[in-house]
């Protein structure tokens, strides 16, 4: 065992790693909240400056994923649509197998450039939690209840304030809804049967509603959806 393996297995290691997590998290919060008075003066610039102090962050956790845990994530495409990946927004498919997909769908926005501008859907609750949640909040991300008849207005709503964004995004989306299970998955398949759809075997039945609107919202902003598996 190396010297390098020996630390990563070391807990005063640990504590070192998420102590400087917290902090830089909780700095990169507060000069997010020195960027609102730049709000009302020019939007386009504050927007800019929060991407930036999201990839701060989020970089972070990138790395950690690939040299700390060594996870490799291979990305398979056709090599014309490589070259435009990053350079236009997209909407980005991923299935919900692991607590780390999130983490996959950032390494594949970090390796096109687009990590610090990436948007995904995350739970109302996630925005009152400091460093991730505030960090969010200030990227614009879109948060939901999981309510259709509470959220409809507000998902539009966001969708549609990211149609001037400065920055290429992709807006990362879980089809499923929610965390692969195998009791998840029986209740997904007999909801299938019922309603005369192909039963699947390693996917729960996707929820369509979600992928639909932020299509019918995002389009011509350069947005194309596409699928990454991980």
């Amino acid at each position: 065992m190396g010297l390098v393996q020996w630390l990563k297995g070391q807990f005063l290691c640990h504590l070192i790693i998420c102590y400087g997590f917290l902090v830089s998290g909780l700095l990169v919060n507060l000069l997010q909240i020195c960027t609102l008075p730049l709000w009302p003066i020019n939007k386009q610039l504050a927007r800019r400056i929060n991407c930036k102090l999201g990839y701060s962050l989020t970089s972070q956790s990138v790395a950690l994923l690939e040299w700390w845990s060594g996870t490799e994530v291979t990305f398979y495409t056709d090599p014309a649509n490589y070259q435009i990946y990053g350079k236009e927004n997209a909407i980005v498919v991923l299935n919900h197998n692991f607590e780390i997909d999130f983490l996959c769908g950032w390494t594949f926005c970090d390796r096109f450039g687009v990590l610090g501008a990436s948007k995904c859907l995350a739970k109302k609750e996630l925005s009152y939690l400091p460093v991730i949640g505030w960090m969010w909040y200030f990227l614009e991300m879109v948060f939901i209840k999981r309510k259709w008849e509470e959220d409809k207005r507000s998902f539009v709503q966001s969708l549609q304030n990211l149609r001037d964004y400065p920055e290429n995004f992709w807006f990362l989306l879980h089809c499923e809804g929610t965390r692969f299970t195998e009791e998840k998955h029986q209740i997904s398949m007999e909801v299938a049967e019922k309603k005369g759809l192909p039963k699947l075997k390693h996917h729960l039945l996707p929820r369509t509603k979600g992928f639909w609107v932020a299509v019918q919202n995002l389009r011509g902003t350069g947005m194309e959806p596409w699928g990454a598996p991980e």
